[in-house]
């Protein structure tokens, strides 16, 4: 799938910032989110004031842009570029900013990127991947609700993106891949997780076997953690609920993997900070050009 500019993009003539070392241009949902727009427009005045090379397009209604403007200084004020009536996956669409974060509603953020930037060519159902904390490290759970109801072909190839993000961002050359059921004994769980568990054994991966919940949380037993979107979603929730928001300055956000282009996910109850921390989670993942290694792994 190739990428589709809509037509305003085309003939609005509006300014692109130079793409200079260490630039990070984004375009951000303003109206995405349970409390948006005061928190994604919290978040963007947190983001610039912290990074002197962020420059964010913001798309929705320009009255609501318009707060964050007044509030910087005029020397600032260079690097915001507001949009109406388009959506953030179609201003990276057209270059006018090479990443996107929103904390609106997934299921419509995944369309919008998948059919505006389109996908990688072995990667039909790209999955959403968070990183959590756990007593043994970090892990990569995926997917955490973007498909909820994969077949056996997808949760490999979503594992295969996990293990290739696992070592592109945690510097991990072979990562541990477990796939989550409600045991660890061969065999284990419904008939998605026996198909899948049967494909992943003939992978070369770091095959880890089946996972249970807790080893989420321990994270001993795999480095990647692989589930149908509707799972992952109800374990994220819950983790977060029990052990509140994740470490100070870690994004409450998950990365879309199979797209292409930089696109991050917050939370939807997001918070003027969790916008912030996801704003510089895409700039990273922009500036070490991290996703392009996760392409380069799994081809």
């Amino acid at each position: 799938m190739g990428r589709l500019v809509p037509e305003q993009w085309r003939s609005t003539g509006a300014p692109v910032p130079l793409r200079e070392p260490g630039t990070a241009r984004i375009a951000v949902d303003l109206l995405g989110g349970d409390h948006a727009p005061a928190v994604v427009v919290d978040g963007a005045l947190r983001a610039v004031e912290d990074d002197p090379a962020l420059y964010l397009t913001l798309v929705g209604p320009a009255e609501a842009a318009g707060a964050v403007l007044d509030a910087l200084e005029p020397a600032q004020r260079h690097r915001i570029t507001v949009v109406p009536g388009a959506t953030a996956a179609e201003a990276v669409a057209a270059g006018h900013a090479d990443a996107l974060v929103s904390a609106g509603d997934t299921a419509v953020t995944v369309v919008s990127a998948a059919r505006a930037l389109g996908r990688w060519p072995e990667v039909r159902r790209p999955p959403l991947a968070a990183v959590l904390p756990t007593a043994a490290g970090r892990l990569v759970l995926l997917d955490v609700g973007s498909t909820v109801d994969p077949d056996a072909g997808t949760l490999v190839m979503h594992a295969r993106l996990g293990a290739a993000y696992a070592a592109a961002v945690h510097d991990l050359p072979d990562p541990r891949v477990g796939l989550l059921t409600i045991g660890t004994e061969r065999g284990k769980g419904d008939r998605l997780r026996r198909d899948a568990a049967r494909l992943l054994e003939d992978l070369p991966l770091r095959y880890a076997g089946l996972v249970e919940g807790h080893d989420v949380v321990l994270g001993a037993a795999a480095d990647v953690v692989v589930t149908d979107g509707f799972t992952g979603n109800v374990l994220l929730k819950a983790l977060e609920a029990v052990h509140g928001t994740k470490e100070a300055g870690e994004a409450r956000a998950a990365v879309l993997l199979g797209v292409r282009g930089v696109v991050v996910v917050c939370h939807g109850a997001a918070t003027g900070p969790d916008v912030a921390n996801g704003l510089a989670f895409a700039a990273d993942l922009l500036r070490h050009r991290r996703i392009d290694v996760v392409q380069r792994g799994i081809a």
